[in-house]
């Protein structure tokens, strides 16, 4: 890429979920001489969700940015389009994921959210889903996270304990950088 292909635009774009609709929209992509740089796939009951992160000249940007909205309707998608920069990542210190697992209770998600947000760490990807397992419903949630250097990953791990407690979830912490 030249520094004049330094554009980047997030695409989101959600429909019934049946083959062909990725190959669709990255073929788009291609065709309009951009470059995936990041994305992510969800099926949601009977949807598919899939995020891009495409980068391009400014020629590139404008073309997915005119041709994306007919292509969509096509498709029967719902798109949609925002303009961004590359991410500044902040210091940090270690990059760790967290597992928990639990009986399914309404608002456990809220609060091991806001134990992040409280803690002053970013959430670099979440995926929570539920199950059954004997008869009764459970929840499980993956947190990928980067610890910033002023924060006291024990201290982090001692209070994030305690909060287990009240939610009743276990819970594994793993350091993956």
């Amino acid at each position: 890429m030249t520094a004049f292909s330094n554009h980047q635009i997030v695409l989101t774009a959600i429909g019934e979920d049946r083959p062909g609709i990725v190959s669709e929209l990255t073929q788009l992509v291609s065709d309009c001489h951009c470059n995936i740089i990041d994305s992510r796939i969800a099926i949601l009951g009977n949807e598919l969700t899939f995020i891009m992160l495409l980068s391009g000249d400014m020629s590139a940007i404008s073309r997915i940015e005119h041709t994306l909205p007919t292509k969509g309707m096509e498709l029967g998608l719902l798109t949609m389009m925002k303009r961004t920069s590359s991410h500044n990542q902040s210091e940090f210190c270690a990059g760790y994921t967290l597992e928990y697992t639990g009986i399914d209770t309404p608002g456990t998600l809220s609060k091991v959210t806001r134990f992040f947000a409280d803690s002053n760490i970013n959430i670099c990807s979440l995926k929570s889903d539920t199950y059954e397992e004997d008869t009764e419903l459970k929840m499980r949630c993956e947190i990928e996270f980067n610890i910033p250097v002023d924060v006291d990953i024990d201290q982090f791990k001692i209070s994030f304990e305690n909060l287990s407690h009240t939610l009743n979830v276990d819970y594994i912490f793993k350091r993956i950088r």
